[in-house]
């Protein structure tokens, strides 16, 4: 703001390589748009998309993916959102989650605790060393799974997906010739809590990338197992996802709760028929 030097608004645009139902089309990957609070009724979101749009365009693109929570005309897809309790005492102390009346917390607590250590014995931690082949393995993943999909280079797996503390978590798993066959993943989106004299953060974790072998859908439930292991061992406190990619497959046997919020996927300038949420194969974090 003038004067203050606050932060009015804010949007960001990234170049992806979509595939669209096997076409490629280059595209803008919009996201992380947001208005101070006190000026959300001065118009400034049309501003700051016209804005975005004219830059994009300078770049020679004329296409873009964006999600949002609310409802707009009109998304291609809508994906629901699930949550999985890793401390469910301080998420039902902050009200995120409720336990049903006839059962005591002590009980809830039990019900949602997990094991000490990831119970998937060849998983490696993601590194540089081993973008070349999780490039090529995701890539083959999502190619010949979703609808929907980035294509991604070396240096985007390198900058989205290698591991950094309190941003990206990554895991793999390879076979005797060296070939990436499952790969889990999730980044760090945190909260401010409101109000609450105990707590003023809320850690959330996010499923990212993920997949098993031939999207076998016991070891997807294993390693997403695993993946709520560590997210636990790194103090989250919850667990979130939304339908899309496998994540179907997992979410009724792990103690997934449905939330009270969808997300909605839209494409500017292309047009496409509904596609399931399960079709799609792009995270927008």
């Amino acid at each position: 703001m003038r004067g203050s030097g606050k932060l009015c608004g804010f949007i960001t645009a990234i170049p992806v390589n979509m595939q669209v139902n096997q076409v490629g089309v280059p595209m803008a990957e919009v996201n992380f748009l947001c208005v101070h609070k006190k000026l959300r009724e001065k118009r400034l979101t049309p501003l700051l998309i016209k804005e975005v749009t004219r830059r994009v365009n300078l770049r020679n693109q004329w296409q873009a993916i964006y999600t949002s929570g609310t409802t707009l005309p009109t998304p291609w897809s809508t994906a629901q959102y699930w949550h999985r309790n890793l401390n469910p005492q301080k998420l039902v102390d902050i009200r995120f989650s409720f336990k049903p009346a006839d059962t005591t917390q002590a009980k809830f607590n039990k019900l949602h605790k997990l094991p000490d250590s990831a119970q998937t014995q060849d998983l490696q931690v993601m590194t540089e060393a081993a973008v070349p082949k999780v490039t090529l393995a995701l890539n083959r993943h999502l190619r010949d799974n979703y609808k929907v999909h980035i294509v991604f280079t070396e240096a985007e797996v390198r900058h989205f997906l290698c591991p950094r503390d309190g941003v990206v978590y990554a895991w793999y798993c390879e076979d005797g010739e060296g070939v990436v066959t499952d790969f889990i993943s999730f980044y760090a989106l945190n909260s401010t809590i409101l109000n609450d004299e105990r707590y003023d953060k809320l850690y959330a974790a996010y499923a990212y990338y993920n997949f098993a072998k031939d999207n076998d859908a016991a070891r997807l439930k294993q390693l997403i197992r695993d993946l709520l292991i560590m997210a636990k061992q790194n103090n989250f406190d919850v667990f979130n996802m939304t339908e899309v990619l496998k994540h179907g497959l997992v979410k009724n046997d792990l103690l997934f709760k449905p939330g009270d919020g969808k997300l909605a996927h839209y494409l500017y300038n292309w047009r496409i028929q509904a596609v399931p949420s399960n079709e799609i194969g792009i995270v927008l974090v």
